[in-house]
């Protein structure tokens, strides 16, 4: 019987469409003319709030048609649930110029006779990465001017149903529906879609996707953009390709195209530092066999017989120290003179990478028409929420017009609570920071235990250390913990943000940005802080060890530094997050999608209509290119901060922005609903924290060398205290290791057994030996090494600086040939448009109109000629 139901549905529909012989994947109107700009869906819950919600849309629809739009309702019998009405929004010409003046949108004028650049001459190696110039370049390029209503014969209208891009038609339909009203409730006025959707009183609000993505559309009026992006970007098999950022730009809008060409140049950039870390990497594979610290570890004659202290208290047992020689063969990979190469090199990478940026910035900016475009023209766009919220008002001293404002004293208390919010979360991540250290104090005595009575892990103590052990499952915990604290701190941003009540769409992005990237900033790189800065620094020396509230002793380096415990932790968080960042980008919004349309699969294709493909579709968000940058940046971090620690984080990173360029494209194009285009010239406040990160990496890595590597104390060994010419780092582990006095130590560190009646053992530091007369004092080359590392680190900073700070200035923000361009533009712009007035002030003078006058005329030609003088 269900199957019979099934089959009449499917014969009603079917009738439905032969009856308007018109594609249900089309993307007008019943009409086939009228172009869907927008769509609003809905669903009649029977509840008390229905009579409310009819209402609502009653007056909104009605309002958005008093405004121009034209609206043609689905009625939910024709949708695939019969459950859902489809409101079908289209904006006319005379809607599209209003708001376009409104907007300041540019618009096409004349066609660009200004030549293109010469051709490179590695095009033809370049040639198997390019892609078709139609690809490439979607149309021709123009010069534009803002649009005005009483200019329309100066532009290049050929078809007004496609003069304005379906990009921007849907930017100016969410610019009215965000401001046009639906009543007034509870005494205040009520208004924008936003507002709608929170309530209930519409369940989405999305511009349609042009066609599906994995076929062309039947509709010959049908550009299939998405379709050809499909085809030629979001496909991983196209990751050597170049990136179609026009076309981007031109079905996207702006805002997303930047994202993907700084994420583009940015992957680009990091080839070069790869290659350099990869070489780095080898030169440390290389040389492992020739490491002389190594050797003498490993040496049974010489490591086997230096006894070390125990590394916990009365449960730990001394040992030998050859029993890690494997991780000193490790820790050489990345501790070796390559490093400071490395850490010098990325210095001036990231210079090289921020500069060039702008450059490539610049030069998106002027092919975009957005050279004239200034953030301070989205101050004319508030907020609906800022306007709804606001309901006092002041004049403005510029425009001289009443608008919303939020009282000084209401400021004031929402930035003391978001303040405090934001400083009890820091203070959580500290807390659990803590508490994994803790944890690494507390596990070490049993893992040390555990290896040493477990005869099954006899193998393999050589290669897992409980050092290492220790370091691997307190970086796995932390990563646990950081990807919790991640989670319930996002929606806490957004709410104390929301609170704000930032003035402007940009004014939040920023005030958020700020606190997720302050938090993500502690949350991910206070455990790297930690392993690099203040393990072993603090250990004390046996028989007055420090100890962290009185009860864990605190943690000592392997002999052979505590730079390989940075490069393990780093690589776990940096791994970890990546490979966890694209399996959730991919398979979340895949597996949300197949479960939304696992019921549709049933029907004909020909019944599942274009808007409700696309309403099946996941929500992209305001916010869903902030967490796009927000992952980069916290990557961009790993790769500077600590990449004195590990060469292969460039690569690593290399390889993940390959992944992650396709992903995102991928997830865009397939697995999202169109976002509304917006305008952006620029990657916004990430520039500056770029900027911030890029000098702040300047200061750990000269810090990670000096103080966390064993760079410095092997140097100053080498000029200053070697016995052998011949040989000159032989002798090193041994004048690295102090000696104590076993019978100096106190009840509380003595270890229970000593069966072999050590007397003596070994420790890392430069102390005197219980003999002397400053017994356990410093010696003076421990001094010296302080001096040298305090030394390295004014010298490696103020080489670096000026350096970057030298490239910086030599490498002009705008190319030259762009200031040519943009100057050539602003010429000709000006010229053609001071043509038109002249001509249209001759037609009035020949009209008669008295108005004209003939010093009008003058003044108009001297204005041309002052043109083009300047």
């Amino acid at each position: 019987q269900q199957s019979g139901r099934r089959y009449n549905l499917f014969l009603k529909r079917r009738l439905r469409i032969d009856k308007r012989h018109q594609s249900k994947d089309s993307v007008f109107f019943r009409d086939g003319v009228r172009r869907i700009d927008f769509v609003l869906s809905y669903v009649d819950d029977f509840n008390k709030e229905l009579e409310k919600k009819l209402e609502r849309r009653k007056e909104f629809e009605s309002n958005l048609q008093k405004a121009g739009l034209e609206l043609e309702t689905e009625d939910k019998k024709e949708s695939e649930d019969g459950k859902i009405f489809f409101v079908k929004i289209h904006a006319p010409w005379e809607v599209l110029i209003t708001y376009a003046e409104v907007l300041n949108i540019k618009v096409p004028i004349k066609e660009n006779d200004i030549p293109s650049k010469v051709e490179n001459p590695l095009d033809c190696v370049l040639f198997p990465l390019r892609l078709p110039e139609n690809v490439m370049h979607p149309e021709p390029d123009y010069f534009t001017a803002p649009f005005s209503k009483d200019k329309q014969e100066l532009y290049l209208i050929n078809d007004e149903n496609t003069f304005f891009s379906p990009s921007t038609r849907n930017r100016i339909v969410n610019y009215i529906l965000t401001r046009c009203p639906y009543g007034t409730e509870e005494g205040k006025k009520k208004f924008g879609i936003k507002r709608l959707l929170n309530n209930g009183t519409y369940t989405a609000a999305y511009p349609l996707h042009d066609c599906q993505y994995w076929k062309k559309a039947n509709d010959p009026n049908c550009d299939n953009e998405r379709y050809t992006l499909y085809m030629e970007w979001a496909r991983f098999l196209r990751f050597y390709k170049e990136q179609p950022l026009d076309l981007i730009r031109k079905y996207y809008g702006e805002k997303i195209g930047i994202y993907f060409a700084w994420l583009g140049f940015y992957t680009e950039m990091l080839f070069l530092a790869a290659v350099v870390g990869l070489i780095c990497f080898l030169y440390g594979l290389f040389t492992m066999d020739e490491n002389m610290s190594s050797k003498e570890i490993c040496d049974p004659a010489i490591g086997g017989e230096i006894i070390m202290c125990p590394l916990c208290d009365q449960e730990c047992d001394y040992w030998r120290l050859n029993t890690t020689c494997a991780s000193s063969q490790y820790s050489h990979l990345f501790d070796n003179v390559a490093t400071l190469f490395f850490a010098i090199f990325m210095g001036i990478w990231v210079t090289l990478f921020l500069e060039f940026w702008k450059r490539r910035q610049a030069r998106l900016k002027y092919e975009w028409d957005l050279v004239d475009f200034e953030e301070e023209q989205q101050q004319l766009q508030l907020r609906p929420e800022y306007e709804a919220k606001c309901t006092q008002k002041k004049r403005n001293p510029v425009t001289q017009e009443m608008e919303p404002y939020l009282p000084l004293t209401s400021q004031a208390v929402r930035f003391c609570i978001s303040g405090t919010t934001v400083l009890f979360w820091v203070s959580l991540i500290i807390a659990s920071m803590i508490a994994v250290i803790v944890y690494r104090l507390a596990v070490y005595a049993a893992f040390a235990s555990l290896m040493e009575n477990t005869q099954t892990l006899q193998p393999i103590s050589g290669l897992l250390t409980p050092q290492l052990a220790t370091s691997v499952t307190a970086s796995c915990l932390n990563f646990v913990i950081i990807m919790i604290l991640n989670f319930f701190y996002e929606r806490i941003a957004i709410w104390i943000t929301d609170m704000e009540i930032p003035r402007t769409h940009m004014e939040y992005e920023n005030r958020l940005t700020m606190k997720m990237f302050l938090f993500q900033f502690v949350n991910y790189y206070s455990s790297c802080f930690y392993v690099a800065f203040f393990k072993g620094k603090f250990v004390g020396y046996p028989g007055a060890y420090t100890y962290m509230f009185n009860s864990w002793r605190n943690e000592e380096c392997d002999p052979a530094g505590c730079l390989i415990e940075l490069t393990t932790q780093l690589t776990i968080v940096m791994a970890g997050k990546q490979i966890w960042g694209n399996i959730q980008e991919a398979l979340v919004p895949w597996i949300c999608n197949w479960w939304g349309r696992r019921k549709a699969r049933n029907n004909p294709e020909n019944l599942y209509s274009r808007w409700e493909q696309d309403h099946d579709l996941q929500t992209f968000g305001a916010l869903g290119l902030f967490y796009e940058y927000l992952e980069m940046v916290i990557q961009f971090g790993f790769i500077t901060l600590f990449v004195a620690s590990f060469p292969l984080a460039p690569l690593l990173a290399l390889m993940n922005n390959i992944l992650e360029i396709r992903v995102d494209s991928w997830k865009l194009t397939t697995q999202y609903r169109r976002p509304v285009a917006a305008k952006a010239h620029s990657i916004g406040v990430w520039q500056e924290i770029l900027n911030g990160m890029a000098i702040l990496s300047v200061v750990t890595n000269a810090f990670i060398v000096a103080f966390t590597s064993d760079m410095i104390p092997r140097l100053v060994y080498y000029y200053a205290y070697c016995e052998n010419e011949d040989s000159p780092m032989s002798g090193y582990i041994n004048n690295s290791l102090s000696v104590f006095l076993i019978s100096d130590f106190p009840e509380r560190n003595r270890p229970k057994e000593n069966p072999e009646n050590f007397v003596i053992c070994r420790y890392r530091d430069y102390r005197y030996p219980p003999d002397h007369e400053r017994r356990y004092l410093h010696t003076m080359q421990f001094w010296h090494i302080l001096a040298a590392k305090l030394a390295f680190i004014i010298i490696m900073e103020h080489v670096v600086f000026t350096v970057k700070f030298f490239i910086a200035w030599m490498i002009p923000d705008v190319p030259a040939d762009v200031k040519a361009r943009i100057k050539r533009e602003k010429y000709l712009t000006q010229k053609i448009l001071h043509e038109y007035e002249l001509e249209k002030l001759k037609e009035r003078l020949c009209q008669g109109d008295k108005r004209a006058t003939e010093k009008e005329f003058i003044a108009t030609e001297g204005r041309m000629e002052l043109s083009r003088a300047m």
